[in-house]
């Protein structure tokens, strides 16, 4: 199980069609985790990612993932989220479970600057051929990295563990 995290315009889709160009697409497939649907909201958060979790012999690439879930209460101060803490307990018990079986677990963080962010979403703007990459949602990001940036740290710290060890990063 891959997992890609980083903020819009950093390179997972990229990424993605770089590693997929190796991979025998039989025994491979992408798994993206956007805002999640109505069927998701119904059940724990972890629920929409178990699901996705590769059968033994396969490979999945999750374009984003169940930290999405942590990153956004840090990011915009939810109240309902009384217990962040929890929720970091709930991921590393996750991927503990499923280290202990057999499924191997390798994360990347794609970082890009600030000032990198904001000229691929202006490359976006321009390019009529990648408008349908931009959304709302990436100057909300764009307007909130430094926020993004301390909730990734976080989630570098404390999701880091011996069964599934920290996220690597590529600078730009």
């Amino acid at each position: 199980m891959i997992i890609l995290q980083g903020v819009d315009a950093s390179g997972k889709d990229g990424t993605i069609r770089s590693v997929m160009g190796a991979l025998n697409p039989q025994s491979c497939y992408v798994k993206p985790f956007k805002f999640p649907t109505t069927e998701e909201i119904s059940h724990d958060y972890l629920w929409r990612v178990h699901i996705a979790v590769p059968q033994r012999g396969q490979i999945a690439i999750f374009n984003r993932s169940h930290y999405e879930d942590v990153i956004n209460v840090l990011v915009n101060d939810k109240d309902s989220e009384k217990d962040i803490g929890t929720r970091f307990r709930q991921i590393n018990d996750f991927e503990r479970y499923l280290s202990e079986n057999s499924i191997t677990i390798i994360k990347f963080f794609l970082y890009i600057s600030k000032n990198e962010q904001k000229k691929k979403l202006q490359e976006r703007l321009e390019n009529p051929d990648k408008h349908w990459k931009l959304s709302e949602s990436d100057f909300v990001t764009h307007k909130y990295w430094d926020k993004y940036m301390m909730a990734y740290e976080e989630v570098l710290r404390l999701c880091s563990t011996e069964w599934a060890p920290g996220i690597s990063s590529r600078l730009m």
